[in-house]
Order: C-alpha cells, then structure tokens, then sequence
C-alpha cells in the first residue's frame, strides 16, 4: 500500500477502511501514534510508511492516529525527546511563544480597526462603536477560538463584517434560545433574517439621530455589560 495512504476508522481498532472500502488490518510490529505532536508525527511519516486514520463527521475530519512500524515510532519519539531537552531548542521555543504573542496582539488591534471602519458610526455613537469594536475583536481573534476571525481564506474585512454579525447574532438577538427546525437550510434561514435585522440596528448608529438606548438591543447589551462590568468592580 501507498506510503501516504489515509483510511477510515470501524469499530474494531484495528481494521480500517481503504477508499477503495477494502478492509485492511496493520502488521503485528506496528503500533498507533496518537494525533497531538505534529512535529512527532511529521518524523515517524518522514521515517518509512504509515496509515492515517481519519474519521468524517459531517464536512470535518477528525485524526485517530498515525499507524506506523513500532521501531519507527519509538526511535523518532526518543531523537525528539533529546532534542527538546537542549538549551538551543528551549530558547527556540521561547524566542517561538514571544514572536506568536507580538504578532496575536498585532492582529487583534489591526482586527479592531477593520470593525471600527465596517461600523461607521456616527460621531455621536463613536464611544458605542470603540466599545463594540473591543468587545467582538477580544471575542473573536484569540487563537484556537474557531472563529471567521481565524480564517485566512477571506480578506480581513470580510472576517471583519462576518465577526460583527456573529456578535450581534448571539449577543442582541433571541437566537440562544430559538427552537429552529431540524430541516436542511432552517438555521441558515434563521441566520440569515437575523442578520438583516442586525444590519438595520447597525445603520441606526450610522446616523446622529438620537433613540432610547434600552430600546436600542445593541446600547441595550452595552449599558448592560458595562454595568455588570462597574458593580463587579
């Protein structure tokens, strides 16, 4: 079999299905590498051939390890062990955590940016959009949030625009606690009514009118949150 070959897991551990939906079971020698240490697994699959297992569970893919020779596995567990227990590579990391924490920060302030500008309040409602801006880039750009923030695959002001829908979706709509059908396409109905009725609170901070802000979901969740935010003080 292909050394790169990927198949898909059953109920007995050690049969697996091929995509040609062929059963195949590994050699007595080998031995399965949990999913968790890219750099381990990168080595053992570097070192000769492998199985991956990956389950589907609807469109995403879950690992369950690589199956590799046992021999494979413990000579490149025991080269990165020593490895990592030197001087040069703790710096490395460190050096690794410090570069990572400038560039979060970096982002997330550029983040903010690109929502202050998709909001355009009026001079007004400026206090309201620096609150709000603050309050969806703290929410959606730490890293391993899973958010449209984390995505590179669309330019940073459509993350931008998508973020503070999401926000306002679960913050200042009833979308909690809706009991939406379990029909293909009724969430994202759902989704989508919601959406224009959080661009129609948006646009009413677009404008320097004025209206009662616990009337307003939006000033309402604000005035809210800080409050609680005050007293906790």
């Amino acid at each position: 079999m292909a050394d790169s070959l990927v198949l898909a897991p059953t109920s007995d551990p050690r049969v697996f299905l091929a995509p040609d939906g062929k059963r195949c079971s590994p050699p007595q020698d080998w031995a399965c590498l949990p999913p968790g240490d890219a750099g381990l697994t990168r080595r053992v699959k570097a070192a000769g051939p492998s199985w991956a297992v990956v389950e589907r569970r609807g469109r995403k893919l879950f690992s369950r390890g690589l199956w590799a020779p046992r021999v494979h596995i413990e000579a490149a567990r025991a080269a990165l062990e020593a490895e990592r227990a030197t001087d040069a590579y703790a710096r490395r990391r460190q050096a690794d955590s410090a570069r990572r924490a400038h560039q979060q920060v970096a982002y997330a302030r550029s983040f903010e940016d690109e929502v202050l500008a998709f909001l355009a309040f009026a001079p007004r409602w400026q206090p309201l959009a620096r609150t709000l801006a603050a309050r969806v880039a703290a929410h959606a750009t730490p890293v391993g949030s899973g958010t449209v923030a984390r995505t590179e695959r669309i330019p940073i002001e459509e993350r931008a625009r998508a973020a503070v829908i999401a926000w306002m979706r679960h913050q200042t709509t009833a979308y909690e606690h809706l009991a939406i059908p379990r029909v293909r396409g009724a969430r994202r109905e759902v989704r989508r009514e919601l959406a224009e009725i959080s661009r129609a609170v948006l646009d009413l901070h677009r404008r320097d009118d004025g209206h009662e802000g616990r009337a307003c979901p939006l000033c309402a969740q604000v005035i809210e949150r800080s409050s609680a935010g005050t007293s906790a003080k």
